[in-house]
């Protein structure tokens, strides 16, 4: 039991915001497309915090999207998930807020609480902002190669267009 306990931690990250049901959060989260990668961020209110401690700890995030609601799960642990940054937070009497599915418009507002919002989300994670570092170094190379392939073809382009003027105006003389 020892060593399942020790696994675990080894895959949980060093430090995770504290979120809870009824705060409104920002989820910042890696997406790969093809052999691109992106960051992005889904904004809505958490309708569900489950197992907190655990390396499987995992939040339910609610939006309404185009009129239509939008729940996503995410592992807080995963590595997937660079940053959770809570934006708002509500008086909420449950953990699991499943009759905010049911109500729109002002019924779905929620009282605000005053909160420390730099002490709650100045969770600092190395490892997440080295790999978030990294990606946007990676994106900066890839723009940058571009780039410079785009200049390597319009001077090709550019030599072309002047040897095909003097040919004409040998032509013309």
């Amino acid at each position: 039991m020892e060593y399942i306990k020790e696994l675990n931690q080894t895959f949980k990250k060093g430090a995770v915001v504290d979120v809870r049901s009824g705060d409104t959060v920002k989820v910042h989260q890696k997406i790969k497309e093809g052999s691109k990668e992106r960051v992005q961020i889904f904004q809505g209110l958490v309708i569900r915090c489950d197992r907190k401690d655990s390396h499987t700890s995992r939040i339910t995030v609610r939006r309404i999207a185009s009129g239509v609601g939008v729940e996503k799960s995410f592992l807080l642990h995963s590595p997937l998930v660079l940053k959770v940054e809570v934006t708002k937070r509500s008086k909420v009497r449950r953990n699991y807020l499943s009759y905010m599915r049911k109500l729109t418009g002002k019924s779905a507002r929620l009282q605000g609480l005053d909160f420390d919002r730099q002490a709650v989300n100045g969770v600092v994670d190395k490892h997440a902002e080295a790999e978030a570092a990294k990606l946007a170094e990676e994106t900066a190379k890839a723009a940058e190669a571009e780039a410079s392939a785009k200049a390597a073809e319009e001077a090709e382009l550019e030599a072309k267009a002047a040897a095909v003027q003097a040919k004409h105006e040998e032509n013309k003389a």
